[in-house]
């Protein structure tokens, strides 16, 4: 579409994030920044992630829930105790000790990924209940790992993708970081870039302060680099 021909257009004279400024922004891997620098760069141009505040703050997130950028896919490979203190809150009990054990990685058995996820996820985000598998369907994709049949949804519609489509496409580079840019841009998060911290953003992305202090350290090392 004319969106994404327009960001390739502007690529490398407006923006370019070359693998070694990314590497050094981050600290990710020099695999992973040679992977990822240009369909970042897309992305960035795309939706008008354009300042060093801005980049800084899109690429230490996106890095921080990828795992510098070395994850498009949720990982559900937990032990039951991580179940329990993971998806469990006062309000709601989704994991007993019991289903926790049975589902939970354990040294007797592998976890059941595809289970864990359509529990914990079910009723939540505009998914189905957990017979309907849409936890583990729309687990979290993309760098900044987008959750939800609402999530998704959107973001095949805007994309002109497939309904059927999202997920894959998420997990592909230009695919995780246009998804990533799109979601920046819906959630306004740009909007919390003039501040040099990263809790806003962190209550935005996972409705809570988990990582904080990680996420802090990405952005103050990231300022550090495309500020100067």
């Amino acid at each position: 579409n004319r969106r994404y021909d327009r960001a390739r257009q502007l690529h490398e004279a407006e923006i370019s994030m070359t693998p070694e400024t990314l590497r050094e922004a981050v600290g990710c891997s020099a695999g992973n920044a040679i992977l990822y620098a240009a369909s970042l760069t897309t992305a960035m141009v795309e939706f008008g992630i354009e300042t060093p505040e801005e980049q800084a703050t899109f690429l230490s997130e996106t890095a921080h829930e990828s795992m510098l950028f070395s994850r498009v896919e949720e990982n559900f490979n937990y032990t039951p105790g991580a179940l329990l203190a993971t998806f469990n809150t006062r309000k709601a009990t989704r994991f007993t000790p019991a289903t926790a054990q049975q589902y939970g990685r354990t040294s007797d058995h592998a976890a059941n990924q595809p289970m864990i996820a359509s529990i914990a996820y079910a009723n939540r985000m505009g998914n189905g209940n957990i017979e309907s598998g849409d936890g583990w369907r729309n687990r979290g994709a993309g760098f900044i790992q987008l959750t939800g049949e609402r999530n998704h949804a959107a973001c095949a519609k805007y994309f002109g993708l497939a309904r059927s489509d999202v997920a894959a496409w998420l997990r592909t580079p230009m695919g995780a970081s246009r998804g990533s840019g799109w979601f920046w841009k819906v959630t306004d998060l740009d909007r919390f870039d003039d501040d040099d911290d990263a809790r806003s953003e962190a209550l935005v992305i996972n409705g809570g302060e988990k990582g904080l202090a990680e996420r802090q350290a990405l952005l103050t090392r990231a300022l550090g680099v495309l500020k100067a």
